[in-house]
């Protein structure tokens, strides 16, 4: 492994925002912030959940398709994962790649990008792991690496594309677009549609993880930006949008109340909601017809029996 890349947002630009959010009549977090070292330990742990479908059904297509994914990929890819995490999915496509010219993994959480670097690096030795600290959304230098590439190929796994709004979707697979270039790929994960008791479960768990996922960011601004956020007067709150196609995550004031970040307080009103998440969901046309006007072709499509979840594989046109 090379030395990390850092392109990490600043303390000030996570305050500005964080303020900026909060200023609004209808206030919002950005969700990006939700991954610290802890938020990102608490995310692993929801995607054991029983409710939550989504890691274990893109497992299960990942181990039944990786072979024809790899061969699609092809050999000497440049494999650009964003939002890395713990890299167990890539594992199952890195053990069927040929000859992959380098794995660079791009996460916005320092501490667990190193931690699954490393583990990546004793796994593979022979594969160059060029981990980059950044947010994927914003502008970063792509590594150079040492051996002959082929083309650069994205990997988004999980359902990502479902936090962005529809233009920003529209403006990452723009990105993607560029990233790639001219013969480049994207393989990514993409909730579907379905009924509202599955949705709703899978991101309002039984044991209340995602609760303290959410909490957590309240406790990070605490950490961080000298807040004074008392979680135990908040609620979480979620529900499916049916007309906009959404998951819609909230958390609620259960009191009139101020809140103090550094020296700048902000009143909160009981029942007023900090939207914290969005996770749209797709048709396969609807996604198709969202890719097309990024340049960006639907060459494949795998999901599993039920129709829960997706991953497909696009080229850049």
């Amino acid at each position: 492994m090379t030395t990390l890349r850092e392109f990490q947002p600043d303390h000030n630009e996570f305050r500005e925002q964080v303020l900026q959010g909060l200023r609004r009549p209808e206030k919002a977090i950005p969700c990006k912030f939700l991954y610290d070292e802890r938020g990102s330990e608490l995310f692993e742990r929801i995607c054991e959940l029983d409710e939550y479908y989504l890691t274990r059904t893109e497992l299960m297509i990942m181990r039944e398709h990786a072979g024809e994914m790899a061969r699609l990929l092809g050999k000497c890819c440049l494999l650009i994962e964003y939002g890395s995490g713990s890299s167990t999915k890539t594992r199952i496509l890195l053990d069927r790649l040929r000859d992959p010219a380098a794995y660079v993994p791009v996460d916005i959480s320092r501490e667990h990008l190193v931690q699954s670097s490393q583990a990546l690096v004793k796994r593979y030795p022979d594969l160059q792991v060029l981990p980059v600290c950044a947010d994927y959304t914003a502008e970063y230098e792509i590594p150079r690496c040492d051996g002959e590439v082929s083309r650069r190929v994205v990997y988004f796994p999980g359902s990502t594309i479902g936090n962005f709004s529809a233009v920003e979707a529209s403006g990452f697979l723009r990105h993607v677009t560029k990233v790639c270039g001219r013969g480049g790929a994207l393989l990514i994960g993409v909730d579907l549609i379905k009924d509202r008791a599955t949705l709703e479960a899978a991101y309002d768990d039984s044991r209340g993880v995602t609760a303290l996922f959410m909490f957590n960011l309240l406790q990070r601004i605490n950490r961080e930006l000298d807040g004074d956020f008392q979680p135990e007067r908040f609620r979480y709150h979620v529900f499916f949008n049916d007309e906009l196609a959404r998951i819609e995550m909230y958390l609620v004031s259960l009191e009139t109340q101020r809140v103090r970040i550094g020296e700048v307080e902000i009143q909160l009103q009981e029942g007023e909601r900090i939207h914290t998440e969005y996770s749209h969901k797709y048709s396969l046309e609807s996604f198709r017809e969202l890719a097309a006007a990024a340049d960006l072709r639907v060459e494949r499509v795998w999901t599993d029996p039920e129709k829960l979840f997706s991953l497909q594989y696009l080229v850049v046109v």
